[in-house]
């Protein structure tokens, strides 16, 4: 008989996150079933070895549990992003989600990920932190590249934590850009990629030429988790595509939360920044202290 604490369901979203779970999980004698969402995972997911793939689109909640169910599934991993405005301009919702987001006071991300959650934990199955596997790939405090960050970009990394940790509270988004200490564009529903290049755009703005020796076109990103990030979603996630769309937008600098970020590929990724010259730095971020403490 099977111990069921070596069975792990896995819901796949897109990227090379969910893979890397699942590798993980295989490389620990784990028996991994995969919900792979339809709209967002890839094809890959099938070709890892695992015990069951099961492809369901967005919005299949009960879909989703009866399959956890039927395979004795009491543990599962989220991993993998599901894009913002797919989940609200795509989704089709069976009866038990569109109860759920009836009930939902606020539709942001957090609190209809969180809810799912709450509702897979009434139905026996517990959501895991997403990174439970992965500790090792979590971004280490300190500097992570060759050089470290020079003051114009210490400037901006100050700045833009401040910002962004701000914005993160809100759920609008974790990523920031900067430069001389301006924010130049934050992250909505686009994704960290798309708010790059849109920053790197904008610092290629012709009107931007009139004043070149007083805005530096040297861009500084900057991404956060929230203050008080449930690890078992959404945990901010950096790649090599990361490091290819800042070399492309002219950023120079990337600044992370230590301990709360997840760097796939982490050598690779490294290695590509040193090349690009780009500064790669991790700060613990401070504890998020309460608006009400009595």
């Amino acid at each position: 008989m099977t111990d069921p604490s070596q069975k792990i369901g896995l819901i796949a979203g897109n990227g090379k996150f969910p893979l890397l779970v699942l590798d993980a999980a295989r490389s620990k004698g784990m028996q991994v079933v995969v919900a792979a969402i339809k709209e967002e995972a890839s094809p890959e997911i099938e070709r890892r070895g695992a015990t069951a793939v099961y492809w369901l689109s967005l919005g299949e909640l009960s879909r989703l549990i009866d399959t956890f169910k039927q395979e004795g599934v009491t543990r599962a991993i989220m991993a993998g992003q599901v894009k913002h405005k797919q989940i609200f301009s795509n989704i089709k919702p069976d009866w038990k989600l569109a109860k759920l987001l009836l009930s939902l006071t606020t539709r942001n991300t957090d609190s209809l990920i969180g809810a799912i959650g709450k509702v897979l934990g009434e139905e026996g199955i517990t959501l895991m932190n997403s990174t439970a596997l992965l500790e090792p790939m979590l971004a280490s405090e300190g500097v992570l590249t060759r050089r470290g960050p020079t003051d114009s970009e210490q400037t901006n990394i100050t700045y833009g934590r401040a910002v962004a940790h701000h914005l993160s509270r809100f759920d609008i988004g974790q990523t920031v850009v900067i430069a001389e200490a301006a924010c130049v564009a934050v992250e909505a529903m686009e994704g960290t990629d798309a708010t790059i290049l849109r920053a790197g755009e904008i610092m290629k703005s012709p009107s931007l030429g009139k004043e070149p020796s007083i805005l530096s076109r040297a861009l500084t990103v900057v991404k956060v988790a929230k203050p008080n990030q449930d690890m078992r979603f959404d945990v901010p996630v950096v790649g090599l595509k990361t490091i290819a769309t800042m070399k492309q937008a002219g950023a120079t600098c990337l600044a992370l939360d230590a301990g709360r970020c997840l760097l796939l590929d982490r050598e690779a990724l490294l290695s590509a920044a040193n090349e690009a010259g780009i500064c790669v730095v991790a700060e613990t971020p401070v504890s998020h202290i309460p608006h009400h403490s009595m």
